[in-house]
Parts: C-alpha cells; structure tokens; sequence
C-alpha cells in the first residue's frame, strides 16, 4: 500500500506531506481523523510499498508462505479499502501540496501563493485546481464485464493499468474536443448528455468504442492480450491501429492520431521529430480527402533513459504541462501505470487506475446516472524524476491555428533543451530538420536510449531541427 497520504517514494514521517482537511471542519471531525490515522498507519504500515512494488515483486510475495499477510495485504491495498480510509479520515479533498509553487494541470495554471495565512491550501486558486482536476475522467480496473475475446478475462485487475491510463487520456481528449477545457462537472446539476456519451463509449464491452476489448482487438499486432502489462509505445499503436479500424468500418474517431515515433516497425533512437507534412497527410485522410486540416490527437512515446528518467529530461516533461494543448503523460512507477495530469515544482499529480471498482452502464439519456466512479477528489501525487523512464505524452490540436501554437511551443522547448530534446519540429522528411538517422532502438520491446548515446543522437537532431524554418503550409 502506498504511503498514508498517497505521495509515492515518501515516508510518512516526512514533514514535508502535509494533512489537509477541509478549514472548515469542527474539532470532533479533527480528533476523529486524528484517532483513526494513527490506526491506519499503524495497522498498515507493514504494506507501505505494496501498492508500488512491480508484477513480478508481487508474484513473489504472493509465493510466501504466510498467506494471511498476502490476504491482509490485499484487503488492505484494494482500491476499496483505501476509498473507505480517505471518507472516514474526511480527505475528500486531499493533497500533498506545501509549496506555493504555480500548479499546472494539463494547460491550465493556478496560483497558489495568495493565502493570507500562508497555507497553500487555503486559497482559491487550490480549489479551482481541485475542482479542475476532480473532473477529469477516473477509468479503473473493474470486474463482472463480457470476456474479453476468447479469453476467460472478466476483469483486468493486476494487468490493465496501461490500457486505463491511456483510456484516461483518449477521455480527455475527448473532453477537450466535445466540451471545451474549461468544462467542469457540477455535483448538483442535470449531466451533460456529451459528457454521458463519452462515459458510455469506455464501458467495458465490445459495443463500446474505446473499451478494452476493442483495444486489446486493435492492439494484437503490437503484443497486446488480455492478462498481460503493455507498455507506452506499443499502447499508443494500439489506439492508432483502432483509429484504422474504426475508418474502415466507417466509424471515424472524431479526430485524427499522429504517433511522433520512428520507422513503424519500431522506434529508433534520438528524439522524435514531429513532421508538419505527416500531420497534415493524417488529417487529410481523416477527413477522407474533404479537410486539409481536422482536429488531431498527438502521441509522442519516449523512452528517456534505462532504469530512471535522466535528469535533464525532468525540466523538459514538467514544461510540457504549460502547453495548452497538453493531454498529460502516460506513466507512472516502473510496471505501475498512471495517468499523470499535473504539475507543482517536482512533483507531479495523477489520476490513479489501481482501484477495483464492478462495471457500471451508463447510458447517454439517463441523465441522473451515478458517474461518481468515473472521477475522484484526493489529488496523489509522485516525484517527477521518478517516474519510468517508458512514457508516452499526448497533445490535442482542435485547427490550423492550435497545431501552429503547438509547434512554436514545441520549437523553443527543443531550443533551451541543451542538445537533449524531448521531441523536435520540421517541415518535411527530406528538410535539414530531419538530421541524421539515429542508430539506437527506443521501443518497448527494445533497448532503452542510454544517457551517452542518446545525447549525442538529439544534438544533432537539435542543431539541424533548428536550423530548419518550418511552417503551416
């Protein structure tokens, strides 16, 4: 089980991670928290890395011979327990926020260095951002759907995390694209049908666009199957390869995909070039030759290092987050996926798919269905160089005009990068921009970009990428 105030790799005694109650709460409600947080962590401190360890490292504790340990410990680090644990401690509006740092979440920044008390917490910009960021869509491990395929699968708990990751993100984009940025779920409020619609398209069964099922489906080519982890570069094919599906069956996904990678029989080395040309050519087959510009969904998977994130890169993916047309990163603890959507000095906040929650139906014309399980309040958070060095960021471009804000945003990043970009920009395939062919392989399935090899490849991807004026044609 994670640490008792859910920031990952921290101790609880660290002085650092603060208790946030609502300042409004009675004393009573405070001495109830208090009584019960020393029974938490006393009870469960035996688990404190539980919810962090690998699949192999929990295969192997599952072999101990002790067996009410295991049960106590899954029990204990189930999702359920630990939604029950946050109500009873009055943490439903948590946070692990003690700096007054600017918070940026997914393109939208918010101040939180205007309290009169000096308490972070206390101001309005954190209740914007907890309002904001407790309306991104939650999608979790569930249980009780359809096989999956031919398979037995029925859940997808303990393997499914990348696949709700990403679900998570496509969600947003989604959002983004139907509702606007600035769309917020309201508690007391009639549900938007477009908000119902996007829920209904992840539930899980082949019926529903985007559900497991039918990424599982998609994404065979590329490694996945039902009971087994995916990683970030093989899930963003996944969803390419669902894109190509669904235009062939004539059910067009609302925007086009772009994967920012190499050859597609694997990623090579060096940092990905985003090629205008490319991302015109998508949004011209998208719209089925009638648009030469459509709304766009880009997926850039990296692979920044070998066993941690190189250090370098760390400033390069907390910039990423200021970018309106930020979608957030694919990634989370080795062999533990999450969504992350948010930013504050080093830290980074993620929406969490490691809850078991049973299947829910939503229908778009039932607009008092509960879609309480479909988001979440209590804003976790890790420290951002320790995320695995495996992710994928996404962006969303809406027109013309947004693709060319990306760009420039993603031009000068490149430009004050150091030689090591995260990705780069340029006009064509045969512009100067494209350097030269790197020589290490950067996939999933293969070896990572160590730190000597790879620096080398992006300074010359960055000195000629910067030599070469792109533009919208």
């Amino acid at each position: 089980m994670k640490g008792f105030f859910e920031k990952s790799g921290t101790s609880s005694s660290n002085p650092s991670r603060i208790d946030v109650l609502s300042k409004s709460s009675e004393t009573k409600t405070s001495n109830k928290a208090s009584l019960l947080s020393g029974f938490f962590v006393s009870a469960f401190s035996i688990f404190e890395n539980h919810g962090g360890a690998t699949p192999c490292e929990r295969k192997a504790a599952g072999s101990r011979p002790n067996g009410w340990t295991a049960a106590l410990k899954r029990v204990v680090a189930s999702g359920s327990m630990r939604r029950i644990k946050e109500q009873m401690l009055g943490f439903y509006k948590t946070s692990v926020i003690s700096s007054t740092g600017d918070i940026w979440l997914l393109g939208a920044c918010y101040k939180v260095d205007d309290s009169a008390d000096g308490d972070p917490v206390s101001t309005n910009g954190f209740v914007a951002f907890v309002e904001d960021f407790s309306s991104r869509i939650l999608l979790t491990y569930r249980k009780g759907f359809d096989p999956i395929g031919d398979s037995k699968y029925t859940s997808d708990v303990n393997w499914g995390c990348m696949l709700r990751s990403s679900q998570m993100l496509f969600a947003q984009a989604l959002v983004v694209h139907w509702l606007g940025r600035s769309w917020r779920r309201t508690e007391n409020k009639q549900l938007d049908q477009d908000y119902l619609k996007i829920l209904q398209q992840f539930w899980d069964s082949e019926e529903s666009a985007y559900s497991i099922h039918n990424l599982l489906q998609a994404g065979n080519s590329y490694g996945l199957a039902a009971g087994s982890w995916v990683g970030p570069y093989a899930m963003c094919r996944a969803w390419e390869c669902l894109a190509r599906m669904k235009e062939v069956a004539d059910e067009p996904l609302p925007m086009a995909i772009y994967i920012v990678s190499g050859d597609e029989d694997g990623e090579r080395g060096g940092a990905p070039i985003v090629f205008i040309e490319d991302v015109s050519r998508h949004c011209l087959e998208h719209s089925s030759g009638k648009a030469e510009w459509t709304p766009i969904l880009l997926l850039v998977p990296l692979v920044l290092g070998i066993d941690k994130v190189n250090p370098r890169y760390v400033p390069l993916l907390r910039a990423t987050f200021t970018f309106p047309q930020s979608l957030g990163i694919l990634g989370g603890k080795p062999g533990v996926s999450t969504y992350i959507v948010g930013v504050q000095d080093e830290k980074a906040f993620y929406l969490d798919p490691h809850e078991v929650q049973p299947v829910v139906k939503i229908d778009k014309d039932n607009l008092e269905v509960d879609t309480s399980s479909y988001h979440c309040s209590v804003v976790r958070s890790l420290q951002l160089d320790s995320i695995d060095p495996s992710l994928a960021i996404g962006f969303y471009c809406r027109d013309k005009g947004d693709l060319e804000d990306f760009c420039s945003r993603a031009t000068k990043l490149a430009e004050e990068s150091d030689g090591a970009p995260l990705f780069t920009v340029a006009q064509t395939r045969s512009s100067p921009g494209r350097g030269s062919d790197p020589v290490m392989v950067a996939s999933d399935v293969c070896e990572a970009r160590g730190e000597d090899s790879h620096d080398m490849a992006s300074s010359a991807n960055a000195k000629d990428a910067s030599e070469d004026d792109w533009q919208l044609l």
